[in-house]
């Protein structure tokens, strides 16, 4: 089910010798030379320069409702088609709006070039009108920020900051352009070579450090895989795949790792954590081999750190070598390209361990401890709703989803056994984010039916992006799990705050169906069980956006759960 939405792919045009051109120039002429073919903003007074080379170019530009909007929406872009996501805002406010969203990118690696207007270069510090200091804000949060200065650095600052972003662990970078700068006329010359000496990802991992690895695999009775989402940023599903399949090795998800390993294949274990199922986290557990690929060992998947995999020996594959060691002690670093190291691993075709006993003892556990609800044959239980979408799309559709309980569903019960199909905040765990990601990899993947599974309380920070979808053409699907409240807030405050329901239930909400309406877009509220299999039909059949407002138990918690300060091998809710 394609958009009618389409990208007009730009050909990258050929190295010119310099040229004399403005600032703004400079700038489009650059983003046509690395391939960008669409932009995320919003226009403003100090970045107008630039927005007058954007309409003289024709090169496509999204125009969201919000800064935020048009943030989260290159992200999206970024995390299906795997090219950086451009986002060009003015300065002040609309730089600030876009600095959650930088944040975001930067904990979940997504790579991404923000451009920030800023006033003019003599009015910096005077507190001039719209200025905020982009570089102080956003330097915690980035890869690296630039401001440019001068006219003759703007070439080479646009060029450093794509191979930033996207080389080594992917990231946000920001450029902060003064609207001086991009009036100014200087010399383009884009075809020098980036020189960082400060900055050399290592990718290739060191051969005697694979060598241990394969050495501890030939050794372990209890080996496991934890996948993150370092696999599917290397594009290493497949070497992932090669490698399981050679060794017989069961895997584990992270969260963001989600579809690096197909969900239907019999040594994957589920997704590990705070939400994960109870087999992953006791492989985890009792493990004498912890093997992580691309995965940062956060606290939401670790439970507390006392009582993470007590038995194993760690090794840790990842291409930033700041995250080895820093929460877990590791025994066998590989500093490197997951791509890499997994290739180096298959062609050593190291000696198998006998791990045939701990492989049944964990298919007796997947049979034993599923993940599990109830049902009472009328209401719309959250799980199932899921569950029906899965099928109802051949498990084959893009999900994006914003964070708390939806999302936890989400990635428990959609079976994703392709990569990038599940485009979700991780890290961050920010509102708002999963309706304009849905637009982004809408954009990004035309053809693929893309469907944003969003809670009522998220949807309401970035609803306002629905004007991009009928502006467009997208065909993006959007279904409420509403419960008329702040899920996950809710359960946390039924579980461990005595009941106290402090400002997280909704007594009133919109009709969303109505506002569905408002922007010319398909609405249906569904209240029954017996009604959700024709609902997701419709919704699927229908050639144009749809929004699905679906009425769900409103005190269904997530299970199984981790509580905090407890350890992987202490979930709760594990059966009913």
């Amino acid at each position: 089910m394609s958009t009618n939405f389409k990208l007009k792919k730009r050909e990258q045009p050929k190295p010119e010798p310099p040229q004399e051109m403005s600032g703004s120039s400079m700038l489009i002429q650059a983003l046509a030379r690395e391939g960008v073919d669409v932009i995320f903003g919003y226009p403003g007074g100090a970045i107008l320069p630039t927005y007058d080379e954007i309409y003289k170019t024709g090169i496509h530009h999204i125009l969201a409702r919000h800064e935020q909007g048009a943030i989260h929406a290159a992200e999206g872009y970024a995390r299906v088609s795997g090219k950086p996501g451009v986002c060009v805002v003015t300065s002040g406010p609309g730089a600030t709006n876009v600095v959650t969203g930088i944040a975001d990118a930067m904990i979940d690696s997504l790579p991404l070039v923000v451009i920030t207007g800023q006033v003019a270069t003599t009015l910096i510090g005077t507190d001039a009108f719209q200025e905020a200091d982009m570089i102080g804000i956003t330097m915690p949060i980035t890869k690296h920020s630039y401001q440019v200065r001068t006219i003759e650095d703007l070439p080479r600052i646009i060029k450093e900051a794509f191979h930033i972003a996207t080389t080594g662990r992917p990231g946000p970078v920001l450029i902060d352009l003064p609207k001086d700068i991009s009036l100014t006329t200087g010399l383009f010359d884009y075809d020098k070579e980036v020189h960082l000496p400060g900055y050399q990802p290592t990718v290739m991992p060191n051969r005697l450090q694979i060598r241990k690895l394969v050495e501890a695999v030939s050794q372990a009775k209890k080996p496991v895989i934890l996948a993150g989402a370092g696999v599917l940023h290397a594009h290493a599903a497949q070497e992932l795949f090669e490698y399981v399949e050679q060794q017989q090795i069961p895997v584990v998800n992270t969260l963001l790792g989600l579809g690096s390993f197909p969900a239907d294949h019999e040594l994957h274990l589920g997704m590990g954590g705070m939400h994960g199922t109870y087999t992953a986290n006791m492989a985890i557990h009792e493990s004498d081999l912890l093997i992580s690929i691309g995965a940062r060992f956060d606290d939401r998947l670790t439970g507390n750190l006392a009582f993470f995999a007590p038995n194993a020996r760690v090794a840790h594959i990842d291409i930033d070598p700041a995250e080895i060691g820093k929460n877990i002690e590791t025994e066998i670093p590989v500093v490197g390209c997951a791509k890499e190291a997994l290739k180096m691993l298959i062609g050593e075709n190291g000696k198998r361990g006998d791990n045939s006993v701990w492989r049944a003892d964990l298919q007796r556990m997947k049979q034993e401890y599923p993940l599990w609800y109830k049902e009472d044959g009328e209401t719309i239980k959250p799980q199932q709703l899921i569950e029906k979408l899965c099928e109802a799309t051949n498990g084959e559709a893009i999900i994006t989803t914003d964070v708390g309980q939806h999302q936890m569903w989400a990635a428990q019960y959609y079976a994703f056994n392709k990569p990038n199909r599940w485009v979700t905040s991780g890290g961050l765990g920010t509102m708002g984010f999963g309706f304009p990601a849905a637009i982004g990899a809408q954009i990004a993947e035309p053809s693929s039916t893309v469907v944003a599974v969003l809670g009522d309380a998220g949807f309401q920070m970035t609803l306002q992006e629905l004007s991009i979808l009928q502006e467009l053409g997208l065909k993006v699907k959007v279904i409420l799990v509403n419960n008329a409240s702040l899920g996950m807030v809710r359960q946390w405050q039924q579980l461990f705050h005595g009941e106290r329901y402090s400002n997280s239930l909704f007594p009133i909400q919109p009709d969303f169906v109505k506002m569905a309406e408002a922007y010319d877009i398909k609405g249906m509220k569904v209240e029954k069980l017996s009604e959700v299999d024709q609902a997701l039909k419709e919704m699927l059949d229908h050639d144009g956006p749809v929004l699905m407002d679906f009425r769900v138990a409103k005190e269904e918690n997530v299970y199984p759960m981790i509580s905090p300060g407890k350890g992987q091998h202490e979930m709760e809710g594990v059966k009913p």
